[in-house]
Formats: structure tokens, C-alpha cells, sequence
């Protein structure tokens, strides 16, 4: 049986040996790094997926930054990597981790300010994502733009910049 636990409860080095399998270890590289910068994930909407004493899942979110051009600053929060050992992609865990981060963020009263990178159909379809308020958003990197989403009244549809937000961003913000 798979049990959900807080992501800090599991050993950093085995979080990033699955980030590894199943991303490559040549992720470091990506522009979802560079967004999320060097500062710590949200604890409270970070999980694991074990079963068998084996982390088989992980999922972690981060504060980050939208800095308008027009001068306002926007915290949101940025879902992902949602990581699954690849003999297991196929068993909804990743699916299972996304909504219950979800859940997470509803609690803590974040689930109104919640974006990522990823596929659009599939974040969409059962998720609620979508890239409508994306468009003019830069980031410190490359990035098809259909795979930059959103989610949550909260999100601006404005031109900006997306940087880690320090500090973290706390409910009521």
C-alpha cells in the first residue's frame, strides 16, 4: 500500500535519485531550476509516495515571484517536479500526488495562486490548468509558452518576469 508523507520526512538523497531517473540528471539545467532558484520548497505542499519503505513519488511545490512591469509584485506558487520511478509512471501515483498537493494548498489558502510547466492537455484536463493569463510572463530561460499554465483567481494576466520568491510566500499573502 502506498502511504502519503510530508516530503521532508524522506532522505534528500533519495528525492534527488528519483529526480534523477526520472528526469535525467541533466535537469539542473531546465528553466523550472532557474524559477525556483535556490530557496526551500513549501513544506506543507511537498509529499512523497512510498511503499515499502521505497519512495516510489514525489511531488514539491515553491514560492515563487511574478514581478509586473508595472511594478507589482505577485506571489504565486510553482507545482513541480512531480517525479514517479519510471517502472511505476503508469500507476496514477503522479496523479495522486498532484491532487493531494492540491488539497494541500486549498488548506493552506494558496490554491488561488498556483502555476507550472508541463503538458497542457493533461494539467488541464484533470487539474484545471490552462494558459490563458501566461502569455506575457518571462522567464530566466526557454519555455514553450502552450506549457506555461496557471491556476486560481489570484494568478495575474500581466507581463512580468517569474523568480523564486524569498522569503517563501505563506497563506494570506
Amino acid at each position: 500500500m502506498i502511504a502519503f508523507v510530508p516530503l521532508a520526512t524522506v532522505a534528500g538523497a533519495a528525492v534527488e535519485a528519483l529526480l534523477d531517473r526520472a528526469f535525467g540528471p541533466d535537469r539542473h539545467g531546465r528553466t523550472a531550476y532557474k524559477v525556483r532558484g535556490t530557496v526551500a520548497p513549501i513544506a506543507a505542499l511537498s509529499l512523497a509516495a512510498v511503499e515499502d519503505g521505497a519512495l516510489i513519488g514525489s511531488i514539491q511545490c515553491w514560492p515563487v515571484l511574478l514581478d509586473g512591469d508595472d511594478g507589482a509584485a505577485h506571489p504565486l506558487v510553482m507545482i513541480g517536479p512531480v517525479a514517479v520511478e519510471p517502472g511505476r509512471q503508469r500507476d496514477g501515483i503522479g496523479r495522486q500526488l498532484m491532487r493531494r498537493a492540491l488539497d494541500a494548498a486549498r488548506a493552506e489558502g494558496l490554491d488561488d495562486r498556483l502555476m507550472l510547466i508541463g503538458d497542457p492537455e493533461y494539467y488541464g484536463r484533470f487539474f484545471g490548468f490552462d494558459a490563458s493569463r501566461t502569455a506575457d510572463w518571462r522567464l530566466p530561460g526557454p519555455v514553450e509558452r502552450h506549457r506555461l499554465l496557471s491556476r486560481g483567481d489570484r494568478v495575474p494576466a500581466i507581463a512580468g518576469l517569474l523568480s523564486p520568491a524569498i522569503p517563501a510566500i505563506s497563506a494570506g499573502a
